[in-house]
């Protein structure tokens, strides 16, 4: 990375607890312009589901990764960005880029669309500190939460030159170094200011041995381990000076097209009857999530003076199995990109390798290749986390209704979970066409 003047790290103020968190997007629901952005920064790290383009900068574009190229990126860009869908992500949709209103349904006006913010920058596309002036992007294709030494410990080798968390907080140290010229106290206040987003991550830590038929059993070891990484990831940013940090749990991976073709069963009892997903693999998600909302009890009562937020993707995202007329979705357990087959899927084409087929409206279907939500489905957990309506009986406090001058179709939830910080909207639906 070359060097250059300092970034600033002031700015606006800074909303500091979820209460003012959900206040903002409670505004921007309802039609009020905050006055200014609520973070001048954001930082994120994950893997796929929030890579917003290092994976063409890390591997290159002879890597043979067909993200880097049409039909991804096809809806909303009209061109393949490296984000591994149609279009957008729950990122783009929720504190990130600044979308025009018009281009958006008025019914979900999230926080993200009115910020004032272009999209996150990837880490590995910028060179000046002014490229970050909005913050960066660490998340790459393929991260792991663990480096390949754990795996290979235990008999299973995910090939050293994956990313992983420990190289995504690298190259947030060496970000620090060209932001903060004047040593790590000149960027305290950029740090408190700041929103970190620390995931999704985790997903690949259990899909790379899933896909070699490593037994559930062995996996389920791995994710005391998964978690403690995430952990010791929030704790290393607090130490630098974090003071606002959102969490995401997984989604859940019963529902994901390419699981439901590989370990098809027989069995009806192997499936949720209200959606068709594998049970035993949304119950690993569920597992994984419980770990991890308990890990982030611990984090936030060691540090009183954090806000963590706990965001329920998996609750979010099972919105759209369980009800998915109410985002306009018709397939969602089908790919639109893809092979023949019942979930859109097969073992031998892929989206964008070989035969492959691609729907006529991705906004119809659930997934977009078989192993990444589309665009549609973004969107739709991104609202349904706003909106707080899960399935997750864990995270289900009791609604606060908003002031009496706002509209009565609106519900400001802002509550504890165990110590934990979650907000959330709750909009009527009927209200809400």
């Amino acid at each position: 990375m070359a060097s250059s003047a300092p970034g600033r790290g002031g700015g606006q103020p800074i909303l500091r607890a979820g209460v003012a968190a959900a206040a903002v997007a409670v505004m921007l629901i309802v039609g009020v312009e905050p006055a200014a952005a609520c973070y001048p920064r954001v930082f994120s790290f994950g893997d796929s589901l929030t890579d917003t383009g290092n994976f063409r900068f890390y591997y290159g574009n002879n890597s043979g990764e067909p993200a880097l190229r049409p039909p991804y990126g096809e809806t909303f860009f009209r061109r393949a960005t490296g984000r591994f869908s149609n279009g957008r992500l729950v990122l783009d949709f929720i504190g990130i880029n600044y979308i025009r209103p018009s281009s958006l349904d008025r019914s979900i006006k999230l926080a993200s669309d009115t910020m004032g913010l272009p999209f996150v920058r990837p880490y590995l596309s910028g060179r000046r500190a002014e490229d970050f002036a909005c913050g960066a992007n660490f998340a790459v294709g393929g991260a792991t939460a663990l480096g390949p030494d754990f795996f290979r410990s235990r008999g299973f080798e995910i090939g050293d030159g994956r990313v992983h968390l420990d190289l995504e907080m690298k190259w947030f140290h060496d970000l620090l170094e060209l932001l903060c010229r004047s040593g790590r106290s000149g960027c305290s206040d950029m740090m408190s200011q700041s929103l970190f987003i620390v995931g999704e991550i985790g997903g690949n830590d259990y899909n790379l041995p899933l896909l070699s038929r490593v037994p559930i059993e062995k996996i389920h070891s791995f994710t005391p381990s998964v978690v403690a990484k995430i952990s010791s990831t929030i704790t290393e940013l607090i130490g630098l000076g974090a003071k606002t940090l959102v969490v995401p749990g997984n989604l859940p991976i019963g529902c994901v097209p390419k699981y439901l073709l590989i370990f098809k069963s027989d069995d009806k009892e192997d499936y949720e009857p209200e959606t068709g997903c594998l049970r035993w693999m949304n119950e690993f998600s569920e597992y994984h999530n419980k770990l991890l909302l308990e890990e982030l009890e611990k984090l936030r009562k060691l540090n009183p003076g954090v806000t963590i937020i706990y965001a329920d993707y998996y609750g979010a995202a099972m919105e759209i199995f369980h009800s998915p007329e109410r985002f306009g979705i018709e397939e969602p357990l089908v790919a639109c990109c893809g092979g023949e087959g019942p979930y859109g899927v097969s073992l031998s084409t892929a989206c964008g390798y070989g035969d492959y087929k691609v729907c006529d409206n991705p906004d119809k279907y659930g997934s977009w290749d078989g192993f990444h939500p589309s665009e549609a489905a973004y969107k739709a957990i991104a609202l349904a986390f706003c909106e707080g309506h899960t399935h997750n009986h864990l995270l289900l406090p009791p609604p606060v209704p908003v002031h009496s001058s706002l509209s009565s179709a609106l519900l400001l939830n802002t509550s504890m979970v165990k110590d934990v910080m979650i907000w959330t909207i709750l909009p009527d639906y009927r209200a809400a066409v």
